[in-house]
């Protein structure tokens, strides 16, 4: 039986669900059956433009985001998907902010739908700082299916930290 960290914190049913996949071979063919190809968006110029155009159809009115890019020293395993980091700099007698977003790496190969969920959550700390109803309310405003993408995409790296990628 394998240790399933990534969905650990899930009702026992569904972590049991998750471990007959894995003993019947078929978590792979599960996703590869919801998710049949992974997504194009692999410089940091596409993905940049990639979460500005989503920031300007649900956030147009938040602070801009001044930097997006992946990140090899994001830890998936720390529970790190993504990071959003805020900086304040003092420029003069002034306060000026800048807000970037930092991706795993590991999401190059994924799924369309991951990375756009991993986008709407750092998107969402734009506007909610912690981790609150009101930041998942706002986190299903721009993703309707973000918890079931979240679920998926736990499963995902369930594959990869076992078996592999799917696309391989």
């Amino acid at each position: 039986m394998q240790q399933l960290k990534y969905i650990q914190g899930y009702p026992p049913h569904l972590v049991d669900q998750v471990q007959q996949l894995i003993d019947k071979d078929q978590l792979k063919t599960l996703l590869l059956n919801r998710y049949p190809a992974p997504h194009t968006i692999k410089t940091e110029k596409a993905l940049y433009d990639y979460v500005i155009e989503l920031k300007n159809q649900y956030l147009k009115k938040s602070a801009p985001v001044s930097k997006v890019g992946y990140d090899n020293k994001i830890n998936v395993i720390n529970h790190a998907l993504g990071l959003h980091t805020f900086i304040s700099r003092v420029h003069g007698n002034k306060l000026k902010a800048k807000h970037e977003i930092r991706i795993a790496t590991i999401f190059k190969e994924a799924p369309l739908p991951f990375l756009r969920m991993i986008v709407v959550h750092e998107l969402a700390h734009l506007k909610e700082k912690d981790h609150n109803k009101a930041f998942y309310q706002l986190c299903c405003h721009m993703e309707p299916q973000y918890h079931q993408l979240e679920f998926d995409m736990r499963m995902y790296l369930t594959q990869v930290e076992h078996f592999g990628s799917i696309y391989n």
